[in-house]
């Protein structure tokens, strides 16, 4: 017997979000249809909201509903400090940690020459002309560390050289309570290589 189409539709739907398979789309599915159809009606309603009324604010390019986000617009952020994140994930972190009091610029992304994915799709043109107001003094990369984050980070550094700016890499090592011996290699290299002075 096979499915109605719009239950396959569904299911194919349900697969668009990261990590969510046939199997998994299809569990997904059968428990909206079936067991949860205020959940899957706030569902749709809520997609379909968000679908049509959030954008990106025109500043730091993060998700919002009003042109100017309530982060950019708050007189309490320091305008001369620019962190640049790859994703919106990563701008909650930030924050959760307390740290820093400066702007943001959200990349939506990284560089993946394989996946098709360069300058323009990140909008580095937006975060030049950013960095370039005439407010920004130091841009703090806080890209991932990973390969294609390393190299975003690297090549935004290199966009913004001659810019007169003070150009920043957030640091990596050990994590706070790590033991040596539990550490990877490449961790602690990187934490040796990284190491401060105590005054």
């Amino acid at each position: 017997m096979k499915a109605p189409t719009s239950l396959d539709e569904l299911i194919d739907a349900l697969r668009c979000l990261p990590g969510v398979g046939p199997r998994s789309a299809q569990r997904m599915a059968y428990h909206l249809l079936q067991r949860d159809h205020a959940g899957a009606q706030r569902l749709a309603s809520s997609l379909d909201y968000a679908l049509e009324h959030i954008k990106h604010c025109e500043k730091c390019n993060n998700f919002t509903e009003d042109i100017i986000c309530e982060l950019c617009r708050s007189p309490r952020r320091d305008a001369a400090l620019l962190c640049v994140v790859e994703m919106p994930a990563d701008l909650l972190m930030m924050e959760q940690a307390h740290c820093y009091k400066g702007m943001y610029f959200v990349l939506m992304g990284r560089l993946s020459p394989l996946d098709g994915i360069g300058p323009r799709e990140i909008h580095l043109d937006r975060l030049v002309k950013r960095a370039q107001d005439d407010v920004v003094r130091e841009v703090v990369l806080a890209t991932n560390f990973t390969v294609e984050g390393e190299a975003t980070a690297h090549y935004i550094s290199e966009l913004l050289s001659n810019k007169d700016l003070k150009i920043t890499r957030i640091a990596r090592g050990l994590p706070v309570g790590g033991e040596l011996e539990h550490v990877d290699s490449g961790t602690l290299a990187q934490a040796v290589f990284e190491r401060r002075e105590i005054s």
